[in-house]
């Protein structure tokens, strides 16, 4: 445990340096990182990795070694276009434990922009909070951890282990970009990822399978459309045998540790819909896009079983087949009583001046790359935020501040720290 004048000299270092920390995330949030559309922002974030003098890694996603892997979600964007970035801080004498710091470049796209108060790519700050796409989930949560870092520096002391900052892709689509950065080798004793959890860490969360169904009809004129069949009408059964099985899953939340009081944990949501070719004609095709979630111990390939099986059994007349077009994910449990939540729990209670509490969310974390496939303790833990992939996104300036000093402590009592030469 840190000694309080130590924990003083980082957290006042913290401050110090808050003015320039929101410039940069705001900085950060004006580069739109949508999917593979990441390269600007990820230059950004290379650059201010490369300025602190870390060891630099670059590199495109290897589409054949992710589809080799269990965890790999298919992709539909092309693999060229997703780079991930890491910097590596090794220390002279390594004494304490190692670390990694990851968080996710990419964001989710605004919707229609007129209905936002301002532009999503403004990173205006009002009333305590900074607003805009991706400042809560995760840009503010990305410069907490380079800005965590900054501070120990500041404060006269050096880490005594190694540190990987990642800079990832792909976490709102596949969790391929995380995936990618184990499989390249990078590992740790921990790992700290601060997505926008409410200043609390995250005990478990659900898996996810995103999947788009197809449903055939067969076309002819209006004037004749009880001869024909009508996709779009028929996709209606079809989105009702699936909410049929969502019902199921969440029935059974009783026999799952830590969902057994998450309201409606398991949810199917129908995100994108598309059909027909012309509004003169019975339309013969509707598609739509699913994202279904399940529980942590169940296999992605049993939940897409089940799925499959319900598609097969809609009782609708019309064809149905379905393809998997992105996350394929298993949940994750942090289980109690590890060192790192340990140290992340002082840390928190010497900045907040309250417990850290913990909570279970149906959402999908990159944490469960860590967690099922490294066998490494993943703290994802983060500030406190409203409307992310919705309207007016935004996050709590103070609980950002927050955050970022509990990271640094953090850092300074898990990694050791050293007074500068």
């Amino acid at each position: 445990m840190l000694n309080p004048g130590t924990a003083r000299r980082i957290t006042d270092a913290v401050d110090t340096a808050f003015d320039r920390q929101l410039e940069f995330t705001a900085e950060l949030v004006r580069h739109p990182s949508l999917r593979a559309a990441e390269s600007s922002a990820q230059d950004l974030m290379f650059t201010e990795l490369e300025s602190r003098g870390l060891a630099m890694d670059r590199w495109a996603l290897d589409g054949d070694a992710l589809a080799g892997h269990v965890g790999y979600g298919p992709s539909t964007v092309a693999f060229e276009d997703l780079t991930n970035v890491v910097g590596t801080y090794t220390p002279q004498e390594s004494k304490g434990r190692s670390l990694i710091l990851n968080g996710h470049i990419d964001v989710v796209p605004t919707g229609p922009e007129d209905t936002w108060e301002r532009s999503p790519w403004d990173a205006e700050i009002k009333d305590g909070w900074m607003y805009g796409r991706g400042s809560g989930d995760m840009k503010a949560g990305l410069a907490a951890n380079l800005f965590a870092f900054d501070a120990i520096r500041a404060a006269g002391l050096e880490p005594a282990a190694t540190i990987h900052f990642q800079s990832v892709v792909e976490e709102e689509c596949t969790g391929n970009g995380s995936l990618a950065a184990l499989q390249r080798g990078y590992t740790a004793d921990a790992v700290v990822i601060p997505e926008p959890e409410e200043n609390m860490l995250v005990r478990a969360n659900v898996g996810v399978i995103w999947f788009r169904v197809r449903v055939s009809g067969k076309p002819t004129h209006v004037r004749e459309m009880s001869s024909g069949f009508n996709a779009i009408d028929a996709a209606y059964p079809v989105m009702g045998a699936l909410r049929e099985l969502e019902a199921k899953w969440n029935a059974d939340q009783g026999s799952h540790r830590y969902f057994e009081d998450v309201h409606h944990p398991i949810n199917f949501n129908i995100g994108m819909i598309s059909g027909g070719d012309w509004p003169s004609s019975v339309p013969s095709w509707c598609e739509f896009d699913v994202r279904a979630a399940l529980y942590p111990g169940i296999a992605a390939a049993d939940a897409w079983g089940e799925i499959e099986e319900c598609l097969r059994n809609t009782g609708s007349e019309a064809n149905v087949s379905a393809e998997r077009t992105g996350f394929f994910s298993e949940g994750y449990v942090l289980e109690e009583g590890s060192d790192a939540e340990a140290v992340l729990a002082s840390a928190h209670e010497g900045v907040f001046g309250s417990a850290l509490r913990s909570f279970t969310t149906p959402g999908y974390l990159d944490g469960r790359v860590f967690t099922l496939y490294g066998g490494i303790p993943a703290l994802t833990y983060g500030p406190v935020s409203e409307a992310i992939h919705g309207f007016d996104e935004r996050v709590h300036i103070e609980s950002v501040r927050n955050v970022t000093k509990t990271i640094a402590l953090f850092i300074a009592d898990w990694c050791g720290v050293d007074e500068s030469a």
